[in-house]
């Protein structure tokens, strides 16, 4: 939660606002950030996107992303990153994509592998993270503990 705290904080002292494209995490990371009081000063809004074709529609991944590198991929995080940025102007966008499990692994892509953009005033930095050993929802709250990590110290 501290990390969480220390990213609101610099969200604020900027005067940035962050916005979220999620799919496996299904709102967790946004809602992580809404539990803290003030949020509305940093954060206006994000989307869901689980399935291929609400990625595409509202967040602008381009289909042939998809196709080419597969949707847990940093190539389609980065685009969910950007386009959720784009969509609510925020200084700061974060895409996350990945498979919770238990089922949908692949041998390179196995059970718990998530993939994260993040898009901060225009730079893009990706990242998968493989999250082994865990349940749906521990690679879940491991992949928010991620993004709020990984914010903390880009900001």
């Amino acid at each position: 939660m501290c990390d969480v705290k220390k990213v609101f904080d610099s969200l604020k002292a900027r005067g940035w606002k962050i916005s979220f494209a999620e799919s496996c995490t299904g709102g967790l990371a946004a809602a992580t950030l809404v539990a803290l009081d003030g949020s509305s000063s940093v954060f206006d809004g994000s989307f869901v996107t689980y399935a291929n074709e609400s990625k595409v529609k509202y967040v602008g991944v381009c289909p042939d992303t998809i196709s080419s590198f597969g949707v847990v991929s940093e190539e389609v995080a980065g685009q969910m990153a950007q386009g959720c940025a784009t969509a609510y102007a925020s200084e700061v966008g974060v895409g996350i994509s990945g498979i919770a499990g238990p089922t949908g692994g692949t041998p390179t892509k196995p059970v718990g592998t998530v993939c994260f953009g993040f898009h901060i005033q225009g730079a893009l930095h990706t990242a998968t993270q493989h999250f082994t050993g865990l349940d749906r929802q521990g690679v879940r709250d491991a992949a928010v503990a991620y993004v709020y990590e990984t914010l903390a110290k880009l900001l």
